[in-house]
């Protein structure tokens, strides 16, 4: 019977794994450009390598918590 539980609690999340493949594919596309080196620029201002580096960070621990949570 608790099988069929935990089954559930991972199956009935539809959103909580929406979110987590987004914010995966987030981290993947920040992490691509710190390796590449693409340049964003936005309104004529080059935004900074190291900002892709935060953004990582972020959306990768965003990413994580959200699996970690969907464990429980």
């Amino acid at each position: 019977m608790e099988a069929s539980s935990e089954k559930c609690k991972r199956s009935c999340k539809p959103f909580t794994i929406i979110a987590i493949v987004v914010f995966s594919f987030v981290s993947c596309i920040y992490i691509s450009r710190l390796f590449f080196e693409w340049e964003i620029i936005l309104n004529g201002i080059v935004v900074p390598l190291w900002f892709s580096v935060l953004a990582f960070v972020i959306a990768a621990g965003l990413a994580v918590m959200l699996w970690l949570e969907a464990q429980k």
